[in-house]
């Protein structure tokens, strides 16, 4: 036997005001639909959609915590590179020139935690109010 397929080959041609327009694509913008003839498919036939459920504090702290991702992940190379140049170095005036760049990055890293730490702690104030 062979497979069937369910290839849409029929067009329906729909005419929308602007406002109606806007307002189909403002309740598809809150189901989880991929795409807006998905969505309209399973208005028109009846079937049931999902919608999404949104935590905007959580969409927030991802974007915040993907910026820190990187921040800490550039800090974490300028230590790796640290590290790499303390073994190479002679004793004397590079080893104290190592110190002074060490101590700033130290301090980069630290500002990146302490950023972590507070956005975390916001995070934890807004869930268990």
């Amino acid at each position: 036997m062979e497979d069937q397929k369910n290839n849409r080959i029929k067009l329906l041609q729909v005419r929308l005001t602007t406002a109606e327009h806007h307002a189909i694509l403002k309740t598809f913008s809150k189901t989880t639909s991929r795409k807006l003839s998905d969505y309209v498919r399973k208005i028109i036939l009846g079937k049931p959609h999902i919608g999404k459920i949104r935590n905007e504090s959580l969409d927030d702290f991802v974007t915040v915590l993907a910026q820190l991702k990187m921040e800490l992940k550039a800090a974490g190379n300028n230590l790796n590179q640290a590290v790499k140049k303390l073994h190479s170095l002679n004793q004397g005036g590079e080893l104290e020139q190592w110190l002074i760049s060490w101590e700033l990055g130290k301090r980069t890293f630290q500002k990146s935690v302490d950023a972590i730490t507070r956005h975390l702690d916001k995070i934890n104030d807004e869930w268990f109010r």
